[in-house]
């Protein structure tokens, strides 16, 4: 089977704190696509975001130039509110078992999700650094009783529990970029050159967005 790895994300805008993680994960772990996923809607924010269809368009700018990168529209073609529980469903009735790219932040907080437990059967999780936050482990982060169900596997450097799924850390340039910081920038006038590609640049100034 084909290895995926997904990367979701409002990408608002997408930046170099993304693409290069992704690039570094694929690489280390040798997946032939990295599927970035634009959300509709957010789980667990209500800020105003660029519109679907213009976040959609900046992800394909900034991911046009590397054969490995693909755009899905698959969440905002199903609109409302985006759970990665539902994208992983669906994309394993296309046949498709991917690998969940996040960072440790989102990670360290994964009994949020809507559906954690389900998720660890489905897919496996790619585990990222992320500046200021602490990388904690599966039995940090996950009940006892879940824990329990996993162990760590020397050969493949990896969590692997009994639904045969696996939980990977990878170590990633750390990029301290962010998206609201990006935001914040624009609005005040101030350059953000070198923190995303020219051609999400360009398009955020054609647009006029985040003004």
């Amino acid at each position: 089977m084909e290895k995926v790895a997904i990367l979701g994300g409002a990408f608002n805008p997408i930046h170099y704190g993304h693409l290069r993680p992704a690039e570094e994960v694929r690489e280390a772990l040798g997946f032939s696509k990295v599927l970035f996923i634009p959300v509709s809607l957010p789980p667990h924010k209500d800020e105003i975001l660029a519109g679907a269809g213009e976040r959609l368009e900046m992800t394909w700018l900034a991911t046009a130039g590397n054969p490995c990168f693909e755009v899905s529209d698959i969440e905002i073609s199903r609109g409302g509110r985006s759970y990665t529980i539902d994208t992983v469903k669906e994309l394993g009735r296309k046949g498709v078992v991917p690998a969940i790219i996040t960072g440790c932040d989102a990670f360290n907080d994964i009994t949020a999700w809507c559906g954690y437990e389900e998720l660890f059967t489905l897919a496996d999780f790619v585990v990222l650094p992320r500046p200021g936050y602490a990388v904690k482990k599966i039995g940090e982060v996950v009940p006892v009783e879940l824990a329990r169900k996993f162990w760590y596997d020397e050969k493949s450097r990896a969590y692997l529990n009994s639904f045969g799924r696996r939980v990977t850390y990878v170590e990633t340039t750390l990029m301290d970029i962010s998206s609201s910081g990006i935001r914040g920038k624009i609005k005040e006038g101030a350059s953000v050159r070198y923190l995303l590609p020219e051609g999400v640049l360009g398009f955020i100034l054609k647009k006029g967005l985040y003004r």
